[in-house]
């Protein structure tokens, strides 16, 4: 079944944490929702920022376009595992990520932000 989304409504979690439900209304002015386990809630979120920037570039016909977030703040934490930093990103509207960077990768991270940007930077996978 395929609908086509008019508006998102209301986004809930389930009372015990296991599922979120995303509601929304269709075209015809009928509402539903879609509910996602908490098992795929992290597939789901991973997924929808490659799709969002692949429509862009499509739209657009430029494959150089990037959908970007403006950044209001940051904070770094230390993690549990104490060879890891916890680093958080936020727009000024509450959207967050979470990162998790491995010492190896602090460093690297540090180093690239003290250079000037002349390019994209970065290390591929």
């Amino acid at each position: 079944m395929e609908i086509t989304v008019k508006a998102l409504t209301t986004c809930e979690v389930a009372p015990d944490g296991g599922a979120i439900s995303l509601g929304f209304e269709d075209t015809t002015g009928n509402p539903a929702a879609v509910q996602v386990s908490l098992n795929q809630v992290g597939a789901l979120i991973m997924t929808l920022p490659g799709l969002l920037e692949r429509a862009l570039k499509a739209r657009y016909g430029d494959q150089s376009l990037r959908y970007a977030y403006p950044l209001a703040s940051w904070v770094l934490e230390q993690s549990t595992d104490n060879a890891q930093r916890i680093m958080t990103l936020e727009t000024e509207d509450g959207f967050k990520v979470r990162f998790s960077i491995p010492a190896a990768e602090q460093n690297l991270l540090a180093e690239a932000l003290v250079q000037p940007v002349a390019e994209a930077r970065g290390r591929p996978n």
